[in-house]
Formats: structure tokens, C-alpha cells, sequence
């Protein structure tokens, strides 16, 4: 390597040096880049060394007028190098001439030489030529007396033989019809045929052509014997016979007829093969006679199979075969043929016309025509059973079969594509797969569906029966959507548990569900990048169909939850709306997103085409998020507001005897609102609470409202007091912060239960004023009051909201009390303590 840098280095240093010198000596005789003297004004300055008017005696003064010594002297020193400069390269410029004058001496000696051999050769060729003329002159003058009695013996002989082909022409066409030589016979005859034409007036040669006439007319009925395919000729042989039958003038049109009519009943024959593998289903009687049928040749009793469950021996249609082996012999027996059949017509009927006499007949457009007809009419009946076969496929398991399947049928549609351009046949096929990928799609949208709607069916089992066990539970294992086994672990009971374990159930059938759908998009799928596929696959098919919808559907589903009786009927329990609302909740913050980002993700979708924003889907979600938690609250608040309805209603309030104890309804209002406590802090947070005084478990109820306690209307009641009392009591309210019992409630626990409690004792307050008290039943409600006081400030954001109505539960029976005689408050406090 050294070595060669070396050399190339030396190389361009020689080559740099003499491009140098010739520009030195082009630059000292004065020429261009081209050779030429530039035509530039002559110097006149005697200063210029390079001028023709050069002194050196004035150049030399005024370099000692101006230049320093040190200049002088450096001048010096460039002038000398300068000047060996130049005779060097002046002696390696003679040197390098003398070499060349030299060779080019030798070059001219050598040549001299060579032309002096060619001189001799070229003189005897001349001598050679001129012999050659001589001889040539003499056998010409010898035959110039015969030359002409040759020539008409040449064209006697000629005519003798085109007479003798004409006579012997229907001998010989008669020999090759019995070797079946039919292109040798069709090809004596067309170059008899103008012969036999034109001198048809003659008996002689009219006698021949009547009977060629009659040879041919046998000849063609022969090649149409062969034209029928009866399946043992060969593409070529036909091909040669049709061509054979074009040029004896058969009609074209009857030709493609003939052709086309044999290949459509070998290719409805493979298309019956098919049909026969969908037949349909067998009938319900049928069933029955097949059951009756085995149940007569059965087992003897007590052998090991009596009595167990039977299987049909009526398999289904696609139990023989599945629908990649469908599309495969549909592929390799109809397609493939129809293929051939394409290639055979056009070589026979379009290519070949094209050429030759063939091509003025113009048969090649009507050939096409009549192509293109018989192909559409077969593929569209093969189309119509691919899609029957394709619609058998309503299991949501394995998808790669199909994917196979369609692929596999949608490759070998583009080979009639190219062999056939213009051709309908490869979009349809197309519409199929777009159709069946589609469809598939709608199948997996229904399954997630009926998965979810399972689920939910476990969950209210799993509520109904929550220390069970539930083995195989969708919910406790994920469930068997995609033909997976299910887990066989206890269902969870509590409601986080549930949650969780729904939420990851329905997440994970999702996922595997797009894992199934993504075959569809698989890079080795021929028609998963195409654009009219995939693009619209994706955006509309994927996401908007399936995703999407499957998110909507579980959020309407959910919202039919809130009506008070299901379709089903009974009523939806309590917990469960909790649930469902706590899992739209959670789709709103993070699962939508979430899913529609791995969607996006896993199938690039591009949103060219208009889909549902993210917002929308959320909003949705946390509109049925609301609406589930304000049942529930509503549904809770009305089971409690039921225990106070009839407490009230089904008690003698007026002859009731001197309350000693709380009733046992307030205590489990008290225990019922506990556990509604618990259970809704299980799924939603705290919540923000108002600051608590420090005696809420001690405030007192007077007969009349806080605004009206005072000593005299407790001590001294008449019946004018109430009126008063009455009065000042409307005019509290109008000045007393209005209270919503139904409005929505937020998202947390403190909201749910102030609800709850809300509608609980408005219920209350409505039923105390439909009922008459005596001076017994208001100390009752007195204790009772005073109970829930006691207990249920802890549960609500406010606790003044729970203080405003007992008091006016309080005040509503002291306005409907005969004889209202409070009892005393320590009396109250020791009876709730003691209770």
C-alpha cells in the first residue's frame, strides 16, 4: 500500500511538474490556453523584462534608484533561480522532442516497409480479376445462343409444375385429412385458391375446386370435432385449430361461442363442488328423525355412555372443512382454471387475430367483449359463495384462518387482474374482503357486548351472594370471550374487588379482541396496505366501530340502570349503581384515553376522516357517571324513606303511651345510613366537610324552631300561641336558605350521603305533617329527633342542613300536637344515651 501511495504520488508530482513547464514556455512564447497567440497590444514600457522593448540598462537604473540593497540582492536571487528554471526545463523539453522525433523516425521506416507489401499484393489481385473477367467473357459468348431457349424451358417447367400441384391437390389434401396433418392441407389449399378462382370458368379447374370445396368443408367439421374439447387436447392444438378454422373463413363469433360454452360447464362444475361444501343447515324435523334414528341403535342400558348427552351425527356445513380449505379450492380449482381459460382465449381468439390475413376482421374487440361478459357472470356466482362460506364464520376465536383465507383469495383475484385489465372481478373481490373484515368487526362488537353484559350478570350474582363462591366467574376470571379457559379462583366480594376485577376483565377482552383484529393489518397481508383498505379499516372499522361503539354501549347500557324496574323486572340493587357509576367515572379519567391511545397506537390510525374526539366519549361517560350515582342516591334515600313512611303511618300518635325508649326504626335508619357509609367510601373518596361546632351531638330541639325559642311560648301554650308561633314560623323559612333535596351530587362520599340523608328526612318531615299527635307522640318524635341528631351530623357536608329539618320535624308535630307538653331535654338526652 506504501508502495502505490508512493508511485501516485510521484505520478502526480510528474504530471504537476510538466503541466508547469508547458505553461512556462506557453507563457514565454506568448500563447494561450488553445495554442494561439493572444492578440494583445504590444509593451512599450523598456522596463518590462517581457516586453519587446526591453532595456536593461534603464532596467537596471531604476531598480538602483529604488530598490535597497537587501532588494537588490533579493531580486538577484529570484532572477538566478528563474533563469536554471528555465534551462531545465528547457533541456527536459529537447530531451523529451528527442525521443519522440526519434520514434516517430522509426514509426515512418516501418511504414514504408509495409505499404511496399501491400503495393505487391494489391498488383496481384488486379492480375487475378483481370483473368477472372476474361473467363467470365468467354462462357458467356460460348451459352449466348442457348440463354434464351433455357429461359423458357425454365418457365414451361415452372408452369408444368403449378399444374401438376393443381391436379394432385385434392389427392393431397384427402392424404393429410387421413394423417390429421390439418395445417398442411389448410395451407396447400389457400395457395391453390386464387389459382383455382380465377379460372373457375374452365370444367378442368371448376372440377377441382368442387372438390377441394368438398374436402375442406370435411376437413373443418373434423377441427371442430377438436374444437369442442372433449378434454384431451392440448391448449396448443386448439389454438392451432381455431387458427386453422379462422382462415377457412369460419365465423369468429361461433368460434368464441363454441369456446366459451365448454370451458363454462367444466368451471360450473368446479363452482357445484363448491356449493356443495355450504349446503344448509339441516331442518329442526330433520334433527329430530336423526335423534330418534340413534336413540333406537342405542347402547344398552347400563352401559358406561347410557345416559349421557348425545352428539349430532347432522355435522354442520363447515365441519368437513374450514374456510381457508374452502378458499383454497376455490382458488386452485375455479380460479385457476378460469385463468387458463382467460390465457387460452386471448392467445386463440385476441392475440393470434391481431397478426396475419386475421388482423382485418377486427374479431380481437368482439372477442374482449364476449370475454369480459363470460368472466363476470362465472365470478359473480363464485363471489356469491364465498360470501355465503364467509358468513358461516360467526366464531369470534381464532382469526387467522380467515385472515388467511381472504388474503389467500384476495392474491390470486390479482392474477385475473392482470391477465384481464379492465376487468370488474378483482373490485368486487375486493368489496368482499372489505365486507368480511367488516363484518368481523360487528362480530367482535356484539361479543364484547354479550361479554360485558355477562359480566354484570356475575357481579349482581356475586352482590346477591357476596361470601359464596363463584368459581369460574367472568368477572373473578376474566371470562372465555376469544375460547380461553376461565379462571376457576373464588369471585371477589367486595365491591373495590369487584370493580377492579370488571374493569380488568372487560380491558383485557378488549385488548385481546384488537390483538385479533390487528391479524387484519399484519404486514405480510396483501391487502391490509392498500389504501382503499386499511385507511378506512382502521379509522371507521376499528375505531369507530368496535372501540368506540363498545364504549358508548357500555355507558347507555349502564344508564338503563337507572330506571326503577329493569325489562327484566325487580329493581336494580343499590351497590350495583355505585359500581357502575365508579366505572364510568374511571373510563372518563383514564380508560378512554387510554384505549383509544393504544388503538391509535396499534393501528396508526390516521384521523383524516372525521371520528369521536376523546372529549366526547369522556363527556359521555361522566354523564351516565352522574346520572348512575343520583339513582343510587335516589334508590337508597327512598329504601330508607320508606322504613320512616311506615313508622309513621302504621303508629296511633295521638293515644300513644309516654315514650321510654327511641323506636327501633331510628336505630336501623341509623344502622342502614352506616352501612350506606361504608360502602360508598369503598369506591369514592372523603369529600370536603364544613367545620363542625363543637356540640353537635348536643344541640336540642324545642317544640318550635330555633328562631322561636323562647321560654314564654314553652311555658304558657294557649291556643292563640300557635297561631303566633305559626306565623313567625313562614316567616323563618322565607328567610332560611332554600334546600334541594333532589339535585345532583358530586363525586364523593360526603355528597352521596348528605343526598341520601336529604331525601330521607324530607320524607320524614312530609309524613309528621299528615299526622295528628298527642302530647305522647311529641315527645316521640322529640326522642326520635334527637336520636338521629345524635348521629347523623357526622355523615353530611353541613351539619346545620340535618339540624334545619329536624327541627322542622319537631316543629311540623308540635303545630299538629292536641296538647303539646315537651319533654325535657335531659329527660331526651338520658332516654337516646339508654337507647
Amino acid at each position: 500500500m506504501d508502495g502505490e501511495a508512493d508511485g501516485s504520488v510521484t505520478v502526480s508530482e510528474d504530471s504537476g511538474r510538466r503541466r508547469r513547464v508547458h505553461g512556462m514556455l506557453k507563457l514565454y512564447y506568448g500563447l494561450n490556453e488553445e495554442g494561439k497567440t493572444p492578440e494583445q497590444p504590444e509593451s512599450l514600457d523598456p522596463c518590462d523584462i517581457n516586453g519587446p522593448h526591453f532595456d536593461p540598462e534603464l532596467y537596471l537604473n531604476k531598480l538602483r534608484r529604488e530598490c535597497s540593497l537587501a532588494e537588490l540582492m533579493d531580486q538577484e536571487t529570484c532572477m538566478v533561480k528563474q533563469i536554471r528554471s528555465l534551462d531545465s526545463d528547457m533541456q527536459t523539453l529537447v530531451y523529451e522532442n528527442y525521443n519522440k522525433f526519434i520514434s516517430a523516425t522509426d514509426t515512418i521506416r516501418k511504414m514504408k516497409n509495409d505499404f511496399k507489401k501491400m503495393e505487391d499484393e494489391m498488383d496481384c489481385l488486379s492480375a487475378n480479376m483481370a483473368a477472372i473477367t476474361d473467363f467470365s467473357a468467354r462462357i458467356s459468348g460460348t451459352l449466348q445462343d442457348q440463354h434464351t431457349q433455357i429461359t423458357k424451358l425454365s418457365g414451361v417447367h415452372t408452369l408444368l409444375r403449378k399444374l401438376q400441384f393443381l391436379f394432385e391437390l385434392p389427392a393431397r389434401l384427402n392424404k393429410c385429412l387421413e394423417l390429421q396433418a390439418y395445417a398442411q392441407a389448410v395451407s396447400s389449399h389457400r395457395r391453390a385458391r386464387c389459382v383455382l378462382q380465377q379460372y373457375s370458368h374452365l370444367p378442368s379447374f371448376k372440377g377441382i375446386q368442387d372438390d377441394c370445396h368438398a374436402i375442406m368443408d370435411k376437413l373443418a367439421q373434423e377441427i371442430n370435432v377438436v374444437v369442442r374439447m372433449d378434454g384431451g387436447s392440448s391448449a396448443k392444438d386448439l389454438s392451432e385449430c381455431v387458427e386453422l378454422l379462422l382462415q377457412l373463413d369460419e365465423p369468429a363469433e361461433e368460434l368464441c361461442d363454441k369456446f366459451l360454452s365448454h370451458a363454462r360447464s367444466r368451471l360450473e362444475s368446479d363452482l357445484q363442488g363448491l356449493e356443495a361444501e355450504i349446503r344448509p343447515y339441516p331442518s329442526t324435523s330433520a334433527l329430530k328423525d336423526a335423534s330418534a334414528r340413534r336413540s333406537s341403535s342405542a347402547a344398552p342400558v347400563g352401559s358406561p355412555t347410557d345416559g349421557s348427552p348425545k352428539t349430532s351425527s347432522l355435522s354442520s356445513p363447515s365441519s368437513n372443512t374450514d374456510i381457508l380449505e374452502f378458499i383454497d379450492r376455490g382458488c386452485n380449482e375455479f380460479v385457476s382454471s378460469l385463468c387458463l381459460v382467460i390465457t387460452s382465449y386471448q392467445e386463440l381468439f385476441i392475440n393470434h387475430a391481431q397478426t396475419g390475413e386475421l388482423a382485418s376482421k377486427n374479431i380481437p374487440q368482439m372477442a374482449n367483449g364476449k370475454l369480459h361478459a363470460f368472466v363476470d357472470d362465472l365470478a359473480a356466482r363464485y363471489f356469491s359463495l364465498v360470501e355465503r362460506r364467509i358468513q358461516e364464520e360467526k366464531g369470534v376465536g381464532d382469526n387467522s384462518l380467515l385472515v388467511r383465507a381472504l388474503d389467500r383469495f384476495h392474491r390470486r383475484l390479482q392474477a385475473v387482474a392482470k391477465l384481464l385489465p379492465g376487468s370488474a372481478v378483482p373490485n368486487q373481490g375486493t368489496e368482499i374482503v372489505i365486507r368480511a373484515a367488516t363484518e368481523r368487526v360487528k362480530q367482535y362488537l356484539c361479543a364484547l357486548q354479550s361479554f360485558y353484559m355477562d359480566s354484570l350478570t356475575d357481579v349482581r350474582q356475586a352482590l346477591a351472594t357476596p361470601r359464596l363462591s363463584v368459581a369460574g366467574a367472568s368477572v373473578a376470571g376474566g371470562g372465555a370471550l376469544l375460547g380461553g379457559p376461565a379462571s376457576g379462583r373464588d369471585a371477589p366480594t367486595s365491591l373495590p374487588e369487584l370493580l377492579s376485577s370488571l374493569s380488568a376483565s372487560i380491558l383485557n377482552q378488549i385488548k385481546s379482541v384488537l390483538a385479533s383484529v390487528h391479524l387484519f393489518t399484519a404486514k405480510d397481508i396483501t391487502f391490509s396496505n392498500k389504501p382503499y383498505f386499511k385507511g378506512e379499516f382502521c379509522s371507521q372499522g376499528v375505531r369507530e366501530s368496535l372501540v368506540v361503539s363498545f364504549i358508548k354501549f357500555l355507558c347507555q347500557s349502564s344508564r338503563q340502570f337507572c330506571e326503577s324496574a329493569g325489562d327484566k323486572g325487580g329493581s336494580t340493587p343499590p351497590a350495583l349503581l355505585l359500581l357502575l357509576s365508579r366505572l364510568c367515572l374511571d373510563y372518563e379519567t383514564s380508560t378512554i384515553s387510554y384505549i383509544l391511545t393504544l388503538t391509535d397506537e396499534q393501528f396508526l390510525v390516521q384521523h383524516h376522516s372525521p371520528v369521536t374526539p376523546v372529549t366526547s366519549l369522556c363527556a359521555e361517560a361522566r354523564e351516565a357517571a352522574q346520572k348512575l350515582l343520583n339513582h343510587y342516591v335516589k334508590v337508597q334515600g327512598l329504601i330508607i324513606s320508606q322504613m320512616l313512611r311506615k313508622s309513621v303511618e302504621t303508629r296511633d300518635w295521638v293515644n300513644t303511651i309516654e315514650p321510654r325508649n327511641v323506636r327501633a326504626v331510628m336505630k336501623r335508619v341509623v344502622e342502614d345510613t352506616t352501612s350506606i357509609d361504608v360502602q360508598v367510601g369503598l369506591l369514592y373518596e372523603e369529600g370536603v366537610r364544613k367545620a363542625h361546632s363543637s356540640d353537635s351531638s348536643k344541640r336540642t330541639f324545642s317544640v318550635y324552631s330555633s328562631s322561636r325559642q323562647q321560654a314564654r311560648y314553652a311555658a304558657s301554650y294557649t291556643p292563640s300561641a300557635p297561631m303566633d308561633t305559626n306565623l313567625l314560623s313562614n316567616i323563618h323559612k322565607l328567610f332560611s336558605e332554600r334546600i334541594d333535596i333532589f339535585s345532583s351530587v358530586e363525586f364523593n362520599k360526603v355528597s352521596v350521603m348528605t343526598g341520601i340523608i336529604k331525601i330521607s328526612l324530607k320524607t320524614f318531615l312530609e309524613c309528621v305533617r299528615l299526622r295528628t299527635f298527642g302530647r305522647y307522640g311529641l315527645q316521640q318524635i322529640q326522642v326520635d329527633c334527637h336520636y338521629l341528631q345524635m348521629y347523623l351530623w357526622r355523615f353530611v357536608s353541613d351539619e346545620n342542613l340535618v339540624h334545619f329539618l329536624l327541627d322542622e320535624i319537631v316543629g311540623s308535630s308540635a303545630h299538629r300536637c292536641l296538647d303539646p307538653a315537651p319533654m325535657e331535654q335531659s329527660v331526651i338526652e338520658v332516654i337516646c344515651e339508654r337507647g
